[in-house]
């Protein structure tokens, strides 16, 4: 009990559950079925995104072209897909997004392993880059006539709801299992692979896991090129949940993923985050806005409370990565007094 009191996990946990129930009592539709399903389709896009903030973050980095990533893996796709009057399966449009994804995180990738570059500046320099490749080159634009197929696969729920009192089906889309996957796979990486202790040790002291004998620049290169693939693939869920392609509907969406992640518990300092507390903090900004809308607030307002919880979430990593030190610190001058003794 004493090591679940110590999480961030747990603090999450019941920050959610309070905010829940108070929701509940304000809008009485909170526990619906219809508004349970809504929230959890609401949670994939952002929550298949913030599975590659996080290990970017645990890395001692920072990724924030990952939503130009999604825009023009998506947009590069469904154009191909267009030109090839291609009415196959529907993988095959998920493979040329994830590849297309995957090649633009290989640019960051090496852009940071091999030149030792700052992330930030790296990734704010790659998506205007492809965003500009994409609105000036490719000329981008709204497609409402997307491919059958992916049309076709838009209308697969896994469960489909019914609210009888307020008259409004809800349907929770097949491309859920895709977040289920990533959570799945990213769990085992970083929890029982020698991959993701490196991450870890990466982001803990970069010169210490060189002395362990980690290779800093394949790891560099798994984690950036992973964050690039999954965009691509978030990009190309985004587009069949809505079975139409806007591209510019992602833009503004790396504050939320990033806040989220952060709220999860993940250090941005590095060396410390979990894929529970990466969901938990994903569930909470997405019933947050949920919650405003149920409750007759503006949407705007959402910004600022999505601001107000990344304060409160950085303030909290920011404590208790002092507190740890502090700790340590404690530890080595009682060793020290010890050995004069």
């Amino acid at each position: 009990m004493k090591k679940l009191l110590r999480t961030n996990e747990f603090y999450i946990f019941l920050i959610l559950l309070l905010l829940c129930v108070f929701i509940q009592i304000q809008s009485g539709q909170f526990f619906t079925r219809n508004n349970i399903v809504d929230m959890l389709r609401a949670m994939i896009v952002p929550g298949i995104f913030s599975i590659g903030v996080l290990m970017v973050l645990v890395s001692g980095g920072i990724d924030v072209s990952f939503t130009a990533i999604a825009l023009l893996s998506m947009y590069a796709a469904t154009r191909l897909l267009m030109i090839w009057h291609y009415e196959g399966n529907v993988i095959l449009a998920f493979i040329i997004s994830g590849a297309i994804g995957l090649f633009l995180g290989l640019i960051n990738a090496a852009l940071i392993a091999f030149f030792d570059l700052p992330t930030l500046i790296v990734t704010l320099g790659t998506s205007s880059i492809f965003t500009g490749f994409m609105q000036g080159v490719l000329h981008s634009r709204e497609i409402s006539d997307i491919p059958k197929t992916m049309i076709n696969f838009s209308k697969i729920d896994l469960i489909r709801v019914y609210n009888a009192k307020l008259g409004i089906s809800s349907g929770l889309p097949a491309v859920f299992l895709i977040l289920v996957g990533l959570i799945i796979i990213a769990w085992f990486i970083l929890n029982y692979t020698m991959l993701g202790r490196g991450i870890y040790a990466l982001g803990g002291d970069r010169i210490a896991a060189q002395r362990a004998g980690f290779n800093i620049i394949k790891i560099q290169f798994f984690i950036y090129s992973f964050v690039g693939f999954i965009s691509g693939i978030a990009g190309m869920t985004r587009t069949i949940m809505m079975a139409n392609l806007h591209p510019t509907n992602l833009m503004g969406m790396e504050l939320t993923v990033i806040a989220s992640v952060v709220l999860g518990g993940t250090r941005i300092t590095g060396g410390h985050g979990t894929i529970t507390g990466t969901m938990l903090g994903v569930a909470l900004v997405t019933i947050m806005s949920n919650s405003l809308i149920l409750m007759g607030i503006p949407t705007f307002w959402q910004k600022f409370f999505t601001g107000v919880l990344i304060l409160i979430g950085t303030g909290v990593s920011a404590y208790q990565s002092m507190k740890q030190k502090n700790t340590l610190h404690g530890v080595e001058i009682d060793e020290k007094e010890l050995e004069k003794v």
